[in-house]
């Protein structure tokens, strides 16, 4: 059970990982990214803690086991601050990052010649489907939109549905209305709570291998002691 939610630990910090590449630019505090590298960490022991669990319970040894709830303790306690930063993060810090950086990204667009930040502004448009920082109107105050001169935004902005939109203001319908700075937040904000669910569910599987070493230690200690009895020289 321990080696199959470690496994899953693992899979969850990674995929923060992945995810944050696409929307790093919208970062510059890389500290927000702790909460994955602990949760990680976390599921990489919990596999080496599993494996030193059922070596203990099969050899019945009570260091081994006690050992084995230490360990557990020490894991939960961590899996509680990956709760509380993840908490943190998601609740105010994403926020006041995002609203912080955003400006700067739009700012450096180049859509003639792409840059690594231009490409996660086309990305983040398409994907979560909005245009600007908060309405299309915003690409009017960049420094890309005054040196193009033609009235247009980028193509990113353009609806799905449309194959014939050129991202011309004056077709302002062809254009995705919602800005990209709240949905930027509210993405990042979901991938924390995947962060924290995650630990929450792990610590309960960890609170019950606690309890289940806990009762095989206690089972072994009120076992009683086999004495090798020795009768007319021979044994019993």
């Amino acid at each position: 059970l321990l080696q199959a939610a470690a496994g899953i630990l693992c899979y969850v910090g990674a995929y923060v990982f992945i995810t944050y590449d696409d929307y790093d630019h919208f970062f510059e505090d890389v500290y927000t990214l702790i909460p994955a590298v602990i949760i990680i960490a976390v599921g990489t022991l919990l596999f080496i803690i599993g494996l030193i669990g059922c070596c203990a319970t099969i050899r019945e040894s009570r260091c081994g086991l006690a050992t084995f709830v230490i360990i557990l303790l020490l894991v939960f306690i961590t899996e509680v601050v990956v709760v509380v930063l993840g908490y943190i993060y998601r609740a105010k810090v994403v926020e006041d990052e995002v609203d912080h950086s955003i400006q700067k990204v739009y700012n450096g667009y180049n859509g003639t010649n792409p840059d690594a930040a231009s490409r996660a502004i086309d990305y983040v448009q398409r994907q979560l489907r909005c245009c600007g920082i908060h309405n299309y109107s915003d690409w009017e105050n960049t420094v890309w939109f005054k040196q193009t001169k033609n009235n247009s935004v980028p193509l990113s902005c353009c609806k799905a549905a449309l194959s014939n939109c050129t991202g011309s203001l004056t077709h302002p319908m062809d254009l995705y209305s919602e800005g990209c700075e709240a949905l930027v937040v509210k993405k990042l904000q979901e991938i924390m709570m995947y962060v924290i669910w995650a630990a929450l569910a792990f610590a309960a599987i960890q609170l019950l291998g606690m309890l289940c070493a806990c009762i095989v230690l206690c089972r072994r200690s009120r076992d009683p002691a086999y004495e090798l009895l020795i009768t007319g020289g021979t044994y019993a």
